[in-house]
């Protein structure tokens, strides 16, 4: 391990005793995490007059959960924190009473104004009577007087929408601004919002943040999986954020997911579940046509979940167990626009298709107590394991792929204690969540190019891949607590705190098969470039361990400022401290290197490399770090305001809107590049071989050999020092990378047929700052980056060592976007749903390549439209119940082309053109599913469920390149073809 990530930093001083001071403060008040409980408020009144003092009680029919409260002068009452689920609500006020069932879902705030009334008197000593009379304001199935932009995923939909895939993520499809992602080529999902990456989001499962630190995805686990992150059987419901949230939610600079996983009731109760597909049940992919046959595949989902009493109205359980058994087919196309004709012979034989195989395993428990009806404890447990592989598909053969793997555990202690003014919710917390990889094959990796340069532009790769070892991951635990208090008249004031200790981990060695390079104009026969990693000496050989540090803090009033005007003012600040970056020490040779002279042409006499970075536009000192010249980003204070007006006073009109600042923060994958490339550099050498000449005098140039394809033999052809390697370095003022949000929408709530329809239309503005942006610090002798020849990739590195590559805060993006749905919920009394979800976004973003973190052309060099997202998506789904038990649902998906950037370098000069595929439309699919539905007349309900996905069989193609010699544009990586699957239940 680098000495300089072993000195452990703390926070000051000042930082402790205000963090001390905070938990101290926030544990004798009791608090409320909003992210998933709901909120039961409103008015009591009897005899038409504000009842004070009345009782109401909230009362879990599933769990016998009770809650109690007490009205203020004002007839006013807020029952908090209840897990979402249907109450009976009972108020009492002057010896008067009344009752009433309500529904509420995750993180709601229902509106109930009760009324009792008629305390008749019968003369001397008269009794009172008491009238059941309860008066319910008009209530919509969603929280329409929010400031946030917010939509719910019913259990209906869940259960309902047909989907390929048991991520209950899935359903977050049906949202304005979102869109749920599965790769066509490896099958891996993601959730993202607006225009920013999957990275930027975090899903918060009963209140706690699921956010990967370390590898990409927004949540752990997600990296490149085709796994689930959480047991679908295990959610409840859920609600997704698009912006404006409140202060409570951190990590976070897109969209926000907040769910409920479900808890044991006082019924025993249960589920199975199996379905299964195979590639006689799916319409033949492209490839597989013209007589080529279809690619043996089969996914297969199958689990069970149960729960009940311990002790009734007291104490229950819930545990389920959830499996995926995949085997994918993949499409391989050679790149570059060639056809298998022009391939030699060893790669022509590995085209076609291949079939991957995966295999996941998710558990959940939980056990919950009501202790009394102050205090309520609950402990929960989730395990993930899973295996991939990977990296196969496109150009990549079944034998240069990777295996890939997941190993979660996260544990969640919790306690809420409630009385009449506060709410407190304390969550003690540990997750060890790890992703690996390792080559599916291990030797030598070959790759075909077009011989162009060093590695070429690529057509085809075989043998040993270059996926390397990783392991990634992270570890720790975590104090949350939050807070409300509802003694102020008028305002709902919530306040938290967290505190996490957290060990990042990080094992990179890449690329460990060494890859060899072959000109298919020179048939392939002989290597022309070699490129493999070796341990540098005296180092960690690739791996980096960080202890870092993550501290919160936040405040939010919910203030009615009148009768239909509520105001949500919030603030939050963040801090993380991450060692391995703050102590780094940037080594002696890179220093020395930088401050010796430059031999390139065009450098002045004496003119120091350093100097030639000037002549450029880089100053150099701002990436030089002596190990004390780092400090903590300390300026993530993030104001949140919003707004919502109730035109009508009974939530069916109310204008809405908000401004805020939301930080996430620097993925360590990433961050660990600056120590990881210099202990486990990668050394390369051409090779003297036909049509690619070069010295064998000159020390990185050899002689061909068979000797060279054995590894050992390679490893001993360079010294263990770092002489020759890439050289990564980190800007000292790196900050944590932001979004500022901006919205202004209207909510409707009307009456069309008998049957109430809730709309929404908003303006949404979200600038993205401050993402990194890693980039090549390569100059020629005069500063210049570009000329005829292209960008100094090779031949203007630093004196004695490899290419410069320069890591600092320069991508943005920035997009406003129309976000319109219409939705009729579905009820006991109609049901049946319909949910229309557009969206229209202009958007734009200062790197013209599709993964923004790395802009190796024009880094920042103007704005690119389009930014990698569709301009109109719309999704359409419902589901409606039918006679005989069946219910029937479908889901209409359509998205126009994306706009695509690529880099043209047919006139010798790399520079960034814009282009669109052929088609109409980007993306088209419709999916439909119809279930029937048994009663045996006990407990057990048997159902079978038929689903097609994409059921017009339109091709949709998720990857695309061109050729820009030609202007043929070359499709891979197809969508799902028609597939059916059958679908075996039973509940009880």
């Amino acid at each position: 391990m680098n000495r300089h990530t072993t000195r452990k930093t703390r926070p000051s001083r000042k930082l402790l005793s205000c963090a001390l001071a905070s938990c101290l403060l926030l544990g004798a008040a009791p608090a409320f995490a909003q992210s998933t409980g709901a909120t039961i408020r409103g008015q009591v009144m009897a005899d038409s007059a504000p009842a004070g003092q009345a009782r109401v009680t909230a009362t879990n029919l599933a769990t016998g959960l009770s809650r109690s409260v007490q009205s203020t002068a004002s007839g006013n009452y807020a029952l908090a924190g209840l897990p979402p689920g249907t109450y009976r609500v009972d108020v009492e006020a002057g010896g008067a009473s009344s009752s009433q069932n309500v529904t509420v879902q995750v993180g709601q705030t229902a509106t109930m104004n009760l009324g009792v009334g008629g305390v008749a008197e019968s003369g001397q000593g008269g009794a009172a009577t008491t009238l059941d009379a309860v008066q319910v304001t008009a209530q919509a199935p969603i929280e329409t007087r929010t400031s946030e932009i917010a939509t719910y995923i019913t259990p209906q939909q869940i259960q309902a929408l047909p989907q390929g895939t048991r991520n209950f993520l899935a359903f977050a499809d049906t949202v304005p601004g979102m869109s749920f992602e599965q790769n066509p080529s490896n099958g891996a999902t993601k959730l993202r919002g607006g225009v920013q990456s999957a990275n930027n989001v975090n899903v918060y499962i009963d209140g706690i943040g699921q956010k990967n630190y370390v590898t990409q995805g927004g949540l752990t686990g997600q990296d490149s999986s085709r796994g689930n992150p959480f047991p679908q059987l295990a959610i409840g419901e859920y609600k997704v954020i698009t912006s404006n949230y409140k202060a409570e939610y951190d990590q976070i600079s897109s969209a926000a997911v907040t769910a409920a996983t479900r808890s044991g009731g006082n019924d025993f109760s249960g589920s199975f579940f199996w379905d299964y597909t195979n590639q006689d049940w799916r319409e033949p992919r492209e490839s597989e046509k013209d007589g080529v046959g279809k690619t043996r595949s089969s996914e297969k989902q199958y689990g069970a979940a149960f729960g009940g009493p311990i002790v009734k109205d007291k104490a229950h359980f819930f545990v389920t167990y959830e499996a995926k058994e995949y085997n994918a087919p993949q499409d391989l196309t050679p790149g570059e626009g060639r056809a298998a004709a022009d391939l030699p012979p060893a790669w022509r034989d590995q085209l076609g298709a291949a079939s991957t195989p995966f295999k996941e395993d998710l558990y959940f428990g939980k056990l919950d107590w009501s202790i009394n009806d102050e205090n309520l404890v609950d402990l929960s447990y989730k395990r993930r394991e899973e295996s991939d592989i990977g990296n196969v598909g496109g150009q990549s053969a079944r034998s240069y792929g990777t295996d890939a793997g997941v190993d979660e555990d996260r544990y969640d202690l919790h306690w809420q204690f409630s009385n009449t003014n506060w709410l407190n919710d304390a969550h003690l917390t540990y997750e060890k969540a790890f992703w690996s990889m390792a080559p599916a094959n291990y030797g030598n990796g070959m790759v075909l190019t077009d011989g162009s340069s060093n590695d070429g532009k690529q057509i085809f790769r075989i043998g040993a891949g270059n996926g390397g070892l990783q392991d990634k991951g992270q570890k720790g635990w975590s104090f949350q607590n939050d807070t409300t208090f509802f003694g102020w008249e008028g305002h709902t004031v919530k306040a938290g705190v967290k505190y996490k200790q957290v060990d990042l981990d990080t094992t990179e060695q890449q690329p460990y098969n060494p890859q060899f390079y072959y000109d298919i104009n020179q048939g392939g026969a002989v290597p022309y470039f070699v490129r493999f990693g070796s341990p540098a000496a005296g180092t960690s050989g690739g791996t980096v361990t960080s202890k870092n540090k993550q501290f919160g803090l936040y405040i939010q009033d919910d203030w009615e400022v009148t009768e239909r005007l509520t105001l949500n003012l919030g603030l939050r600040w963040d801090y993380e401290e991450t060692p391995s970056y703050l102590d780094y020490a940037t080594d002696a040779d890179v220093l020395a290197a930088l401050a010796t002279q430059d031999p390139q042409d065009g450098a002045a006499a004496g003119q120091t490399y350093a100097q030639t970075l000037a002549l450029g536009g880089i100053d150099i000192n701002r990436f030089i770090s002596t190990g004390n010249n780092r400090k903590a980003f300390k300026d993530a204070i993030q104001p949140r305001i919003g707004f919502s007006y109730d035109f009508t006073g009974d939530e069916r009109h109310v204008l809405f809107g908000g401004i805020g600042r939301s930080y996430d923060r620097n993925l360590f994958d990433y961050l660990q590049l600056e120590l990881t490339k210099a202990t486990f550099p990668t050394r390369e050498f051409k090779i003297n071989s036909p049509g690619h000449a070069c010295d064998p005098a000159a020390s990185d140039c050899l002689d061909w050999s068979t000797q060279l394809l054995d590894r050992d033999y390679l490893m001993s052809l360079v010294d263990s020092s770092q002489a020759g390697r890439e050289v990564w370095m980190f800007d000292n003022d790196l900050k944590t990378p932001y979004s500022d949000q901006i919205s202004l929408g209207m909510r409707n709530t009307f009456a069309l047929m008998g049957h109430d329809w809730n709309t929404s239309a908003t303006l949404q503005h979200i600038r993205y700052k401050n993402g990194l942006l890693i980039m090549r610090g390569n100059r020629r002798g005069d500063g210049s980056y570009y000329n005829d020849a292209g960008s100094p990739w090779s031949g203007a590195n630093p004196p004695g060592l490899g290419g410069l590559i320069l890591a600092t805060n320069g991508f943005e993006s920035k997009s406003n976007a129309l976000l319109l749905s219409a939705d009729k919920p579905y009820t006991a009394e109609s049901p049946w749903n319909f949910n229309v979800a557009y969206t229209f976004t202009d958007a734009k973003q200062n790197i013209h390549e599709k993964d923004p973190v790395y802009g190796w052309y024009f880094p920042g060099g103007g704005w690119y439209d389009g930014a990698w997202a569709p301009r109109h998506r719309l999704v359409m789904s419902g589901f409606t119940d039918l006679p005989w038990g069946m219910n029937v649902s479908g889901k209409l998906t359509l998205a126009s082309k994306i706009k695509r950037w690529d880099v043209d370098g047919t006139g010798g000069y790399e520079h960034p053109r814009s282009w669109e595929p052929d088609g109409n439309l980007g993306f088209k699919q419709f999916d439909m599913s119809l279930t029937k539905t048994w009663d045996t007349g006990t407990d057990l309900k048997l159902k079978v469920r038929a689903d097609v996905i994409n059921v017009f069989n339109w091709t949709n193609w998720g990857g695309y390149g061109i050729n820009w010699n030609t202007g043929v544009i070359n499709s891979w990586d197809q969508y799902a073809t028609r597939t059916f699957k059958l679908s075996f239940g039973l509940d009880w």
